[in-house]
Order: C-alpha cells, then sequence, then structure tokens
C-alpha cells in the first residue's frame, strides 16, 4: 500500500518546522536595537531569548553582552522560553509518533497512531506561536521590554521570522496527520455496524412490536429458490414414502376377431335373395343353418 499524501505531507512539513523552531529558538535575533548615541552608526545589538549579541561592520559579532537594563527578566522573554522549550520536546514526541504510525517500511500504516502525533504536532505549533505573536505584539513597548529612549529604534529580527514560519509549519504538518484519523474511524464504525448486538436492548413504551401476518404468495413463489422448482410438501411427502414388494408382470393385449361376416348385407340382390332361399329350403325356416355359418 502506498503512503497517504496526507502523511507524506506531514513527514515533510513537521520536521522543517522543527528546524525553523529550533533555528529561532537559540539564535539571539528576535529583536534589533540600533541607533546608540554614544556608539558608531552602525552598531547593531541583537536581542534573543537567551542570549544578546553587538555586532559592527568593522568588526565581528560579539555575543555575551551584560544586560544593563533588565530584558532577560521581562516577562514576555521568560514565557517564550518556557514555552518554546515545550515546544520543541513536544515535536520531538510528534515526529516519534509520527514515524511508527506511518510506517513507511510496511504495508499498512497505522491510522489511529499517525492521526495522534498530528495532534501532538498541532499542539507543538500552538506552544511555538503564542510566544513569538506575544513577543511581537511588546516589540516595541519599552516598558514592557526594556530599551533605551529615542533616538534608538527597535526592528523585528530574523528570528522572530524563523519563530512564525516554524510555528506555521507545525500546524500544518500536525493538521494533516491529524487527518489519518479519517480512514481509522471508518473502519470503527463498520465493525461496530457488523458486530452483533451484546445484549438485547431494553424494551421501553416508545418500542412497538407488530407481528405481521405471512403474506400468501402463490405456488409458483413459494416453492421457487435458488434457480429451482421445489416441490410442494404434500408432493414431496408422497415421493419420499417408499414402495413396497415388486412390479407384477401384465399379460399382453389380446387380439380378438369376429367370425360373422359383417360385409353380408352389402353384397349383390341377386346372390343375396337366392342365397336366403336356397337356405329356406334347404334348413326349412328363415333362420340361418348351422352350414351357412
Amino acid at each position: 500500500m502506498r503512503t497517504p499524501l496526507v502523511m507524506t505531507l506531514g513527514m515533510v512539513l513537521a520536521p522543517c518546522g522543527l528546524l525553523l523552531t529550533l533555528t529561532g529558538t537559540l539564535t539571539p535575533g528576535w529583536r534589533l536595537v540600533k541607533g546608540f548615541l554614544d556608539q558608531p552608526v552602525d552598531v547593531v545589538l541583537y536581542q534573543g531569548l537567551w542570549d544578546m549579541c553587538r555586532e559592527q561592520s568593522s568588526r565581528e559579532r560579539q555575543c555575551g553582552q551584560p544586560d544593563d537594563l533588565g530584558y532577560f527578566a521581562a516577562e514576555p522573554v521568560r514565557v517564550a522560553r518556557g514555552l518554546t522549550i515545550t515546544s520543541l520536546a513536544a515535536t520531538a514526541l510528534g515526529l516519534l509518533l509520527a514515524t511508527l504510525g506511518v510506517r513507511c517500511w510496511q504495508d499498512e500504516p497505522h491510522f489511529a497512531l499517525a492521526g495522534l502525533s498530528g495532534v501532538v504536532l498541532f499542539a507543538a505549533g500552538l506552544l511555538s506561536l503564542i510566544p513569538v505573536s506575544w513577543y511581537n505584539h511588546f516589540l516595541a513597548d519599552r516598558a514592557v521590554l526594556p530599551a533605551q529612549s529615542s533616538p534608538v529604534t527597535v526592528q523585528v529580527g530574523y528570528s522572530l521570522v524563523l519563530g512564525y514560519l516554524g510555528s506555521c509549519l507545525l500546524l500544518l504538518g500536525g493538521f494533516s496527520l491529524a487527518l489519518s484519523f479519517a480512514p481509522w474511524c471508518a473502519e470503527r464504525c463498520r465493525s461496530c455496524r457488523k458486530a452483533p448486538p451484546g445484549r438485547a436492548r431494553r424494551s421501553s413504551i416508545s418500542t412497538v412490536y407488530v407481528d405481521w401476518p405471512e403474506p400468501a404468495l402463490t405456488p409458483a413463489i413459494k416453492y421457487y429458490s435458488d434457480g429451482q422448482h421445489r416441490p410442494r410438501p404434500v408432493q414431496l411427502g408422497a415421493a419420499s414414502q417408499r414402495k413396497v414388494g415388486f412390479p407384477m408382470p401384465r399379460p399382453p393385449p389380446k387380439a380378438y376377431s369376429n367370425p360373422v361376416d359383417v360385409l353380408d348385407g352389402e353384397k349383390a340382390p341377386d346372390s343375396h335373395h337366392g342365397g336366403s332361399s336356397r337356405s329356406t329350403r334347404s334348413c326349412g325356416s328363415t333362420l340361418p343353418c348351422d352350414s351357412d355359418l
């Protein structure tokens, strides 16, 4: 069986989201601060969740800058640290479950496990999107995220953009994998319909049982099944009775012949009368004699 499209899409988007989220969490580029009065114009301060770096065009980047204004103690930074770490852990767990659920090395995937991994990855995307959005909301608020006053300017850093992209990819990948629940739910519904009920249904007032009489079918329909005509019960009982004895021989029919000439009266009148007178004279009676017969 080929791997479903939703699983393939989820397995591609989720690792990309993990990589972008991890990069945005670790890099010090959530906010760019520049325009310092007592420093060169090309000096830029990169602020992140774990470190601050100072960069100048003529020099290399220098990280580990001191936090004089209490930037790391700000509430958005502390909340973002906890939520991003939780998001990374949930993403790793979701990818592990997705690998076991998709099972590209086998014919049949585990749809329920793949769907569960999609739910976990979707939650990881939300956990990553919340701190990024909250930090971006208070980006220019110097009372919440401390920074020097004007003319110092603050801008969105590249880490914040990577966090947004990673969160969206995690959400899309998790949603795609969560669609694997559809085949699993359909299979469960089919099995529930086919399975016999565990116990008889309790009768209630709204349940009405009607004993409909069996319709009277014509013999052509009643005794016809499986493409064959079945004998009626009476015929079936008569045919099932075994006959006792053996057949008696029947004599051949006999042929009978009539000795009387039935065409005697159809002869010519002359011969008939002559013969009759002779018979009368010889026998002395009108009845035929034995010699004539």
